[in-house]
């Protein structure tokens, strides 16, 4: 029986333009209440983003940042930073790549160096609600999460596997493909948020439900009780998904929820 769901957001619980239907998942949402379900977002993005979506219910969990914080509108579960020798490693060597462009999120912020394009902090700007420009890393006083970076579309899997290869000591790297590349905790991905919050509310993974479409969804869908692809995902999601359902443009989310939780 489930008693969390989890929800990816872009590509998954969000149409692509970025809206769901908000008074069926009023209805949803009071129905899960009745019946004590816990309803979760299991994003990459930054809290301060995702929380948007939310404003009206104010019970939802927070799991941002792939896995490494873990928080309720009011306190933090769960924070997983990187240490500061990887942090000036990751920096360091990202900065000698020319093709990259990067941002660094914390707890508190995320950070844009000034010498990249204006284009790219625009696009940035629609993920990171909290984006400060720094000229200098020196600047930070936060704990960092994780790195973002951008790169030409067509070289994604390239630059994934030479990330991997020059940086597999100090992070993980995950991509969701179309240029973006996150670089993360090992070890910290969705699922392992997840299994923390299954601690402090006492739910084990077998009964909670996560949806995904995405290569950083792969963790949840693979672990967790029932773990539901959408028909638009990732063809490594349906090799491990139990169920699958239609696609966020069709809020195949709220039909599942509806139809086999409710």
């Amino acid at each position: 029986m489930t008693k969390l769901i989890a929800v990816d957001m872009d590509g998954t619980f969000l149409r692509d333009d970025k809206s769901y239907d908000e008074e069926k998942f009023a209805n949803i949402y009071q129905e899960l209440e009745k019946r004590n379900i816990m309803f979760t977002v299991a994003s990459g993005n930054q809290y301060y983003q995702i929380t948007t979506f939310f404003k009206n219910f104010p019970t939802v969990i927070y799991v941002a940042e792939n896995g490494a914080l873990v928080r309720t509108q009011e306190k933090i579960l769960a924070l997983h930073a990187f240490s500061e020798e990887s942090v000036k490693k990751i920096e360091d060597f990202l900065l000698k790549q020319a093709e990259l462009q990067f941002l660094v999120s914390g707890v508190e912020s995320a950070y844009f160096p000034v010498q990249f394009t204006d284009d790219y902090y625009e696009i940035s700007n629609k993920y990171y609600y909290r984006l400060k420009k720094i000229h200098d890393f020196s600047e930070i006083d936060d704990k960092i999460l994780k790195f973002s970076i951008s790169c030409p579309d067509e070289k994604t899997a390239y630059y994934v596997d030479f990330l991997k290869k020059s940086l597999g000591d100090y992070c993980n790297v995950t991509s969701s493909g179309h240029g973006d590349i996150d670089l993360i905790l090992p070890g910290i991905h969705k699922a392992h948020g997840l299994t923390e919050l299954g601690k402090v509310l006492d739910i084990p993974l077998s009964e909670m439900t996560a949806f995904g479409d995405g290569g950083n969804d792969l963790e949840m869908i693979k672990e967790f009780g029932d773990g539901v692809a959408m028909s638009n995902a990732n063809p490594v999601l349906f090799k491990v998904a139990d169920h699958t359902t239609t696609s966020n443009n069709e809020q195949g989310v709220l039909t599942y929820i509806e139809n086999n939780i409710l």
